[in-house]
């Protein structure tokens, strides 16, 4: 059986640099970082130890390095802050990044001022918890991502915070993996960015103030659930984008004050179930390539425009929702109304096909329309209705 060993840095002594603790360290061994400012370029951890930062000393990357780079299995780096890591414009430069290594957990850091923050590179059964994660830039060419995560298999995200980044959170070609109670806000592009990752989960995440909201691409067996998607605003910001996503589930979420809820192209098989959708300039934008979407059981809540499409052909269901703006009534008490409720207005299928109409909106001209329309459907699309809409708002 291996006996582990506890090295401690310390200045005038043999262990004087993190590097020479590295150096002289085992399989299996801790090392004890004493808290202090430590300038020692890059640090290669090549051997599976523990790193543990005592009173949160600060290593410092000069805007010239990788701080730590991880290329072992079986490593644990807690309890450190990390700085000014180096910037690249070819080079993926990042203030920790693991390299093909598995089981490393980083934990219990912060980092200020990197180009990208924790990166992952083919990594598997990592966790990534509890970092504070910091950035401050302004154009997203100039900076990295929080978490990055390329080519990874039961990945662990979990109760991090992040900001200021390209994306906070970033999965390329990652399986089998969980994003959880993590805060990714005021980041440049995307506060979760994630394609080509099947099988994963998403629960229990704040997504709040970023550029453009959340976006999946070319994924199926996504879990979405009971995040919270709001103050993404702009031309093209969502709380959610799904493209060509499939066999997936978006679940008990709340999607408050976003240019657009969720905007679905190319959906097929997700149901779509007990969110809350509150203040959105449209609720949902489901567009004619979408396929057997359930949009069932949900709350709308003062948004301008509920629902949105772009085409007559429905393949997807829309009921037992409660809608605020429902105006029918319930004759046989049995809580859904008796006439169902058409959420596709027809100045939304006007704006869709001529956005600069939008200036007619709340004009008296409009209303009459809305109004005819729901009398006498022309324009909206036939099949798109809530043919059991709520009386009442589901208790979520």
């Amino acid at each position: 059986m291996l006996h582990a060993n506890t090295l401690r840095v310390a200045k005038g002594s043999v262990l004087s640099t993190i590097h020479k603790a590295i150096k002289a360290a085992a399989a299996n061994d801790t090392i004890i970082v004493p808290a202090g400012v430590y300038f020692e370029k890059n640090i290669i951890i090549d051997k599976s130890i523990t790193l543990i930062g005592e009173n949160m000393p600060v290593l410092d990357g000069e805007s010239k390095y990788e701080i730590i780079s991880i290329t072992s299995d079986d490593v644990l780096v807690k309890g450190f802050k990390l700085q000014h890591s180096g910037y690249g414009t070819l080079e993926d430069v990042a203030a920790i990044k693991i390299y093909e290594s598995e089981n490393v957990i980083i934990s219990d850091n912060i980092i200020d001022d990197s180009f990208f923050g924790i990166y992952i590179q083919s990594g598997k059964n990592c966790i990534i918890k509890n970092n504070q994660i910091i950035a401050y830039g302004i154009e997203e060419q100039q900076i990295g991502n929080g978490i990055h995560c390329w080519k990874g298999d039961s990945l662990q995200i979990t109760g991090n915070r992040i900001s200021g980044h390209r994306d906070g959170i970033y999965f390329e070609f990652v399986v089998n993996s969980i994003i959880w109670r993590n805060i990714s806000k005021k980041n440049i592009r995307y506060g979760l960015h994630f394609m080509f990752s099947h099988d994963d989960a998403y629960i229990s995440n704040v997504f709040s103030e970023n550029g453009a909201g959340v976006s999946v691409m070319f994924t199926h067996g996504v879990k979405m659930f009971n995040n919270v998607f709001s103050n993404n605003w702009g031309d093209a910001a969502y709380g959610l984008l799904l493209k060509e996503i499939s066999n997936s589930y978006i679940n008990g979420n709340i999607f408050d004050q976003n240019t657009v809820g969720i905007y679905m192209e190319g959906v097929s098989n997700t149901p779509v179930q007990k969110n809350t959708f509150t203040g959105n300039g449209w609720a949902i934008k489901i567009q004619a390539s979408c396929m057997e979407v359930g949009v069932n059981s949900n709350n709308f809540f003062g948004n301008t425009f509920d629902v949105a499409t772009n085409g007559t052909l429905v393949l997807n269901s829309f009921d037992y929702n409660y809608w605020d703006k429902y105006e029918g009534y319930d004759i046989n008490r049995d809580r859904t109304g008796d006439v169902p409720y058409r959420p596709i207005s027809m100045f939304s299928m006007i704006i869709e096909k001529n956005p600069p109409a939008m200036i007619l909106f709340r004009s008296i001209m409009v209303t009459l329309l809305d109004k005819t329309e729901k009398i006498i459907p022309s324009l909206t699309p036939e099949n798109l209705k809530d043919n059991f809409p709520l009386m009442r708002a589901l208790d979520l």
